[in-house]
C-alpha cells in the first residue's frame, strides 16, 4: 500500500502544478507549426485584445487633448427663422413723413430674420490653459498605461510559454517512465511464469503501470489545453499545434543584486509615471476650478437681419464689441470645487506614496523567488543524479534478489519525480526572472538586447 500511496500523490502533485480543468477529449491538430519564445511575444502583443483596448483609450485621451485646445477659438452660431403670423395688430409708435403717426396700420402676414453671433475667448483666467495642460497630462498617463499593459501581455505570454514547455515536458516524461514501467511489468510476468517471482508483486508492477497510464492522460489533457490557451493568446487557429523552440528560456547570466532592480523599479515603472502624471493633471485641474471665481473676457461680433413685409427690413447690421461674463454664484459655489480637487490630489499623491511601496515589496518577493528557484535547480539536479544511481542500485539487487519490488517500484517513482522537478524548477525559474524584470519595469527594454 506504501507505494501505492508514494505513487498517486507525487505524480498528481507534479502534474497538478501546471493543470487546467476540462474534458478529457482532445481536439484534433491540422497543423503543426515552430514556435520560438520571440515570435510568440510577437504574436501575443499583436492579437492581444487588452492592447487594443489601451489604444482606444489613448485615441480617447488624444481626442480629449484637442477638444481642451480647440476651446481658444471663437465659437460661432447661426440663428434664422420665417414665421407666418395670424392677423397682427401692428401699431408702429413711428411719426409720418406730416409729423404724425399712421392712421392704417399695414397687415402682417409673415416675418423673417437672421442672426450670426460669433465670440473669441480673450481672457480666461486660466481655465483654457490649465485644462489644456491637464489634458496633456492625461495624454502621456494613457500612454503610459499603455506601455504597462503591453508588459503585462509579454509576461503573460512567458508564463503561457512556460506552462506548455512543461506540459510537453511531463508528457514526454510520463511516456518514457510509462514504456519503462510496461517492458518492467513483462518481464516480471516471465519471471512469474517461471515460478520466480510472487503473483503479488507481479501485479504491483502492473498497478503501477495502469497508474501511470491515467497520469499520462491527465498530462496529455493538460497539454492540449496549455496548447489551446497558447492558439488563442496568439490568434492562431486553436487546432495548430506548437512545436516549441525553447532556446529562448535558458539561464541569462545577471549580475544584478536586489537594490539594483529596486533603483530600476523606482526609475522605470509605467504605472507609477502614469500615476505622476495623473497628478499633475489634478493640479492642473485645482488651478483651473480656481480660476471660475473670476470674470472672463471675450471678443464679440455678430450680423442681424430682418424682413417684415410693409413694416421692417433691416440688412448690413453688423456690430462688434467686448463682452465680460462672471458668474456671481461662484463667490460662494466655488470654494466646494476647489476643496473636491485638491482632495483628489491628495488621494492621487497618497496613491503614489502606497504604489512606492507596492513596488518594494513586489521586487523584494520577486527577486527572493527568483533565488529560491535557482537554488531548487541545483538541488534538483543532484537528486536526478542520486535518483538515478538509487535506481541503478535497487535495480542490481533485484535483478540479485537482494531487494524487493516494492523497493525497485519506489526508486522508479523517486526518479520520475526528481526529473520532473528538476524541469519544473528551470522553467518556474524562467519565469520568475522575468516577473522580476516586469516589476523593475525592464522587460521590454530586456527582451530587446
Amino acid at each position: 500500500m506504501k507505494n501505492k500511496a508514494i505513487l498517486f500523490f507525487s505524480l498528481s502533485f507534479f502534474l497538478s502544478a501546471f493543470s487546467l480543468k476540462a474534458q478529457l477529449v482532445p481536439p484534433v491538430r491540422e497543423e503543426k507549426r515552430p514556435l520560438g519564445l520571440a515570435e510568440a511575444i510577437d504574436l501575443g502583443i499583436k492579437n492581444s485584445h487588452q492592447l487594443k483596448n489601451s489604444q482606444a483609450k489613448i485615441e480617447e485621451a488624444t481626442a480629449a487633448l484637442k477638444e481642451a485646445v480647440q476651446k481658444k477659438l471663437p465659437d460661432a452660431s447661426a440663428t434664422g427663422s420665417y414665421l407666418r403670423l395670424t392677423t397682427a395688430n401692428v401699431d408702429l409708435k413711428v411719426k409720418n413723413n406730416n409729423g404724425g403717426t399712421s392712421n392704417d396700420p399695414p397687415k402682417v402676414s409673415q416675418a423673417m430674420y437672421g442672426i450670426v453671433n460669433a465670440s473669441l475667448p480673450i481672457y480666461t483666467c486660466g481655465r483654457i490653459k490649465y485644462g489644456i495642460e491637464s489634458s496633456e497630462f492625461l495624454e502621456k498617463a494613457a500612454q503610459l498605461d499603455a506601455e504597462d499593459d503591453k508588459d503585462e501581455v509579454i509576461q503573460t505570454t512567458i508564463e503561457a510559454f512556460a506552462t506548455l514547455f512543461k506540459a510537453k515536458t511531463a508528457v514526454r516524461l510520463v511516456k518514457e517512465n510509462l514504456a519503462q514501467s510496461q517492458q518492467r511489468a513483462k518481464d516480471l510476468g516471465n519471471l512469474e511464469k517461471n515460478g520466480l517471482l510472487a503473483r503479488n508483486d507481479l501485479l504491483k508492477a502492473e498497478l503501477q503501470s495502469s497508474n501511470i497510464e491515467l497520469s499520462l492522460l491527465d498530462a496529455e489533457n493538460n497539454l492540449q489545453l496549455a496548447n489551446v490557451n497558447m492558439d488563442l493568446m496568439l490568434g492562431l487557429p486553436t487546432t495548430t499545434e506548437l512545436v516549441l523552440d525553447t532556446t529562448g528560456i535558458a539561464k541569462k547570466d545577471d549580475p544584478r543584486v536586489l537594490d539594483d532592480y529596486l533603483q530600476l523599479a523606482m526609475n522605470n515603472r509605467k504605472d507609477v509615471s502614469a500615476l505622476d502624471y495623473r497628478t499633475k493633471a489634478a493640479q492642473s485641474g485645482v488651478k483651473s476650478v480656481k480660476g471660475e471665481k473670476y470674470p472672463s473676457l471675450q471678443l464679440t461680433g455678430g450680423y442681424i437681419a430682418a424682413n417684415i413685409p410693409k413694416v421692417l427690413s433691416v440688412t448690413n447690421a453688423l456690430n462688434i464689441g467686448v463682452g465680460v461674463s462672471y458668474n456671481i454664484a461662484s463667490l460662494w459655489k466655488n470654494k466646494a470645487k476647489v476643496q473636491k480637487a485638491e482632495a483628489q490630489v491628495k488621494q492621487l499623491v497618497a496613491t503614489r506614496a502606497i504604489a512606492d511601496d507596492n513596488i518594494r515589496l513586489q521586487v523584494n518577493k520577486n527577486y527572493f523567488s527568483l533565488l529560491s528557484y535557482r537554488k531548487k535547480i541545483e538541488v534538483y539536479a543532484k537528486a536526478v543524479e542520486q535518483a538515478k544511481e538509487n535506481y541503478r542500485i535497487i535495480k542490481n539487487k533485484f535483478d540479485n534478489s537482494l531487494a524487493t519490488t516494492t523497493e525497485l517500484l519506489e526508486a522508479d517513482v523517486a526518479q520520475l519525480q526528481a526529473t520532473l522537478s528538476y524541469t519544473l524548477a528551470r522553467a518556474d525559474a524562467f519565469v520568475a526572472y522575468n516577473k522580476l524584470l516586469q516589476t523593475a519595469g525592464v522587460l521590454s527594454t530586456e527582451l530587446k538586447k
